[in-house]
């Protein structure tokens, strides 16, 4: 294996691609062949595309010669997690429900990577339909850690991460709807962003939760991130969502110079709200220390409690995700894996009036981030904690029983950036969380590449050399809880199931059963009563 190859940065291939120092077909060989040795231990592809990759390689070794040069991503490998739609290639979204569909199109993302001269190397794993957990009861295995193969990599674009740490792939997309980009990102030690709601596309990629659903970009340094966007940013009419803006230069904003920033440090997320181990702590003042010897000026914030934002995501997200899937929900469920099911089937306890509230809530949690960014340029806090648990540790009940870092500014939809600050005693990575205001995303990357620059963790690479595939457990489902309800609320989540039209097994019936009391006191956290004018944050308005 080429590990100098495999090593190389978006930036540094691109120049060198340039310079004709490097070789596109060159460098797609050497990937193809890295991922033919490691990826057996890493479950990272669900589908490798080596004929079309090469193929395209060759096209843009000949562009390039021929003085077409397109720009810093041609020739360069990537990969998409599997729910980006791409022509003639199986998009699954790491189901069973979807194992045999190709679509006949491309998501808008997958062209313009295509069209800036990308090479497409496969697609990657995920959990399903962007969703549920690590699952063992799936067609395909979850992905494992580059770092520790017996650990887990974050969710839900868990091949992402997985390929960009191990050398498979110098880019890839994800998406994010309460951390699926930046759980990765930091587990996986490598730099993952959350753009903006509306800024790319969303077109062509199998949805989770409509109001919450971002695409972005992940790689090795927020450099190579925004080189990723600066191709997959702009409007798209077919997506109701996307923005009409022209995209920022977002290289340029990379000067490395952060002097005179004002950094609001929204310490309290990592140590009340949801208190972190001592390593994630210790790696968060000493990353703090840093931000302050490069001139930024940091000051304590506070922002909602990290509970409020989880309540209004999970349960818009939640609600939308039982319409995208209600009819197979409803008619082959035992299709499903339960870490899916765990998640979606609760779904059903929410009413309408409990998603209006959401969505009321949700729109105060937004004007409050927007009075922060006020008076602080960026927010920083610690990213979802290191380091990466067992993959055999998952449960997939904590969803519903604990908040999450990352979700804050899902709900508040301004961009959202993951990079690595260090590593835990065990070798396993840990992360900082750079957030900022709606559309800014240069100062985000701004930030992230001036730590970058000023710490050595760019530096360490996962020990990876070729061996004997890990030993996979049988395909297994979660074991069915041992749970009774009180006859009340028994009676309550019976006929509310009832009333969305499932039939379920018993092993179904009681992951239910095992959410309800937590799915049934958020929704009633948010029930307050509210004035008249306090509108939901889905209200649009239509633009001439």
């Amino acid at each position: 294996m080429n590990d100098d190859l495999a090593n190389l940065t978006i930036a540094t291939a691109a120049r060198q691609i340039k310079a004709g120092l490097l070789s596109p077909v060159a460098l797609t060989e050497a990937l193809l062949a890295r991922i033919e040795a490691l990826d057996p231990q890493l479950d990272a592809f669900l589908t490798v595309t080596a004929e079309q990759a090469l193929s395209a390689a060759r096209k843009a070794e000949q562009e390039i010669a021929a003085g077409r040069y397109l720009g810093p991503l041609h020739g360069i490998p990537f990969g998409l997690k599997d729910i980006y739609d791409t022509a003639g290639i199986r998009t699954t979204g790491h189901s069973r429900t979807a194992e045999n569909r190709v679509p006949d199109t491309d998501a808008t993302t997958t062209a313009r990577l295509i069209a800036a001269g990308g090479i497409l190397m496969g697609k990657l794993a995920t959990h399903e339909f962007a969703h549920g957990g690590p699952s063992f009861d799936l067609p395909w295995p979850p992905a494992r850690n580059p770092w520790n193969r017996e650990h887990f990599t974050g969710g839900s674009s868990s091949g992402s991460g997985a390929a960009i740490a191990a050398g498979l792939v110098l880019g890839a997309m994800g998406s994010d709807t309460g951390g699926s980009i930046r759980n990765p990102a930091a587990l996986c030690g490598i730099a993952g962003l959350k753009p903006t709601y509306g800024l790319v596309s969303r077109f062509g990629v199998i949805p989770n939760s409509y109001s919450l659903d971002h695409c972005g970009p992940m790689a090795w340094t927020a450099a190579d991130c925004a080189l990723l966007l600066q191709v997959v940013a702009g409007h798209d009419p077919r997506d109701p969502t996307s923005v009409d803006r022209a995209p920022e230069d977002y290289r340029a904003a990379l000067t490395g110079d952060i002097r005179g920033l004002k950094i609001g440090m929204v310490r309290h997320f990592w140590e009340e709200d949801l208190p972190a181990n001592p390593e994630v702590r210790e790696a968060m003042e000493t990353s703090l220390d840093v931000l302050r010897d490069l001139g930024a000026i940091c000051e304590d914030v506070r922002m909602m409690p990290m509970q409020d934002y989880y309540d209004s995501k999970v349960v818009i997200a939640e609600s939308e995700l039982f319409s995208v899937h209600r009819t197979d929900l409803c008619e082959r469920p035992g299709d499903f894996g339960g870490d899916f099911l765990a998640r979606s089937l609760p779904a059903c306890l929410f009413s309408g009036a409990d998603y209006v509230e959401a969505q009321r809530r949700r729109r105060i949690l937004v004007d409050a981030m927007s009075a922060l960014y006020e008076q602080f340029d960026v927010l920083v806090t610690a990213g979802p904690y290191g380091p990466a648990p067992r993959l055999d540790s998952h449960d997939p009940m904590a969803f519903w029983r604990k908040p999450s870092i990352a979700t804050p500014f899902d709900v508040t939809g301004g961009p959202a950036m993951s990079i690595c600050n260090g590593f835990s005693e065990t070798g396993l990575p840990l992360a900082l969380q750079i957030a900022g205001r709606p559309f800014d995303e240069c100062t985000v990357l701004r930030v992230a590449d001036a730590f970058e620059r000023a710490t050595p963790w760019r530096a360490r690479r996962p020990d990876l050399t070729p061996g004997p595939e890990p030993e996979r457990p049988a395909p297994y489902a979660p074991p069915t809880p041992d749970i009774t309800l009180e006859p009340a609320t028994q009676t309550l989540v019976d006929g509310l199931a009832a009333r969305a039209g499932l039939t379920l097994t018993d092993s179904q019936l009681a992951f239910l059963y095992q959410a309800a009391p937590d799915v049934l006191a958020m929704a009633d956290r948010l029930r307050h009563r509210r004035d008249w004018s306090e509108e939901p944050a889905s209200i649009f308005r239509l633009t001439p």
